[in-house]
């Protein structure tokens, strides 16, 4: 006889021979697997539309900026450029009044004096025709046209040469970035890789000279760079320009500064064996030619 006989009589005769406790295990339930996003996906879920005022026409405009946090560096290119995982977000800090042309990096977008809003007017809003707004994600083309658009602004509010530079380094990326992404694209001539190439590296001429200009007039952080930075950045435009006696030159300079950081001396090392390699390759070229 069980624990629990005698409950016939209470009507229970099928509870007499019942487990107080359960001898199966609870069946876990099934994880429905978690699609992973696409990068699109991502980025779309990585902006957000704003709105803000512009200081040069007073209209309230919109443009899209990233979420804080979504974006996770991967990694720099030789010439400081960040990449980042799944997304590229730099296409999203050139900002443009779609009323008035004014355009600038984000950076630099709040700050225009009364001269400067002058010739803005003058320059570009009176012959600006607008640009197609619309949500969601920038393709590069969106991007590169922005980045263009805050060049001009720069170069005709006389901008210091360090916000002239660095504007035309951005667009440098900006090309990169473009020209990376149609590598990837079937059916992409050679004479479309060319071209970008051509105007990543007319953008990093512009960038070297601005830069150039800067270091001896502005005073440091010049673009958020101390002295160091900016000089191997100049050093490693210069090799990428074909300068190689200037990049050398830029080159020894950071490695000969006492208070330049291990981790960027490590860089210059890098840098300096490239310099080498690539003004030994071009050479051999050329007389080859």
């Amino acid at each position: 006889m069980g624990l629990l006989s005698g409950l016939k009589k209470l009507g229970l005769e099928n509870m007499e021979e019942a487990k107080v406790f359960e001898d199966k295990k609870k069946e876990k339930k099934q994880e429905v697997p978690k699609q992973e996003q696409t990068p699109e996906e991502f980025e779309k879920e990585s902006i957000v539309e704003k709105s803000m005022v512009c200081p040069v026409c007073d209209l309230r405009f919109k443009f899209i900026a990233v979420r804080p946090g979504r974006a996770k560096l991967a990694g720099t290119d030789s010439d400081l450029r960040p990449r980042y995982e799944k997304f590229d977000p730099m296409k999203y800090d050139a900002i443009a009044c779609i009323n008035c042309g004014y355009a600038g990096l984000s950076r630099y977008f709040p700050h225009v004096s009364d001269r400067q809003m002058r010739e803005i007017k003058e320059q570009i809003s009176q012959t600006f025709r607008g640009y197609d707004y619309h949500e969601g994600i920038y393709t590069y083309d969106d991007a590169i046209l922005r980045y263009k658009l805050a060049l001009v602004t720069a170069m005709v509010k006389q901008s210091k040469y360090s916000e002239r530079a660095y504007t035309a380094l951005k667009l440098a990326w900006m090309l990169r970035g473009k020209r990376e992404e149609l590598s990837k694209v079937e059916g992409t001539t050679r004479d479309e890789m060319m071209e970008l190439y051509k105007d990543e590296m007319e953008a990093l001429g512009l960038a070297y000279e601005g830069f150039t200009t800067a270091l001896s007039k502005e005073s440091a952080p010049i673009a958020n760079m101390d002295e160091n930075t900016l000089l191997y950045l100049l050093a490693e435009l210069a090799r990428r320009l074909r300068k190689f006696n200037d990049a050398s030159r830029l080159c020894s300079m950071v490695l000969t500064n006492k208070s330049c950081p291990p981790r960027l001396k490590d860089k210059a090392l890098d840098l300096k064996e490239a310099i080498l390699s690539d003004k030994k390759k071009y050479s051999e070229a050329q007389g080859d030619a």
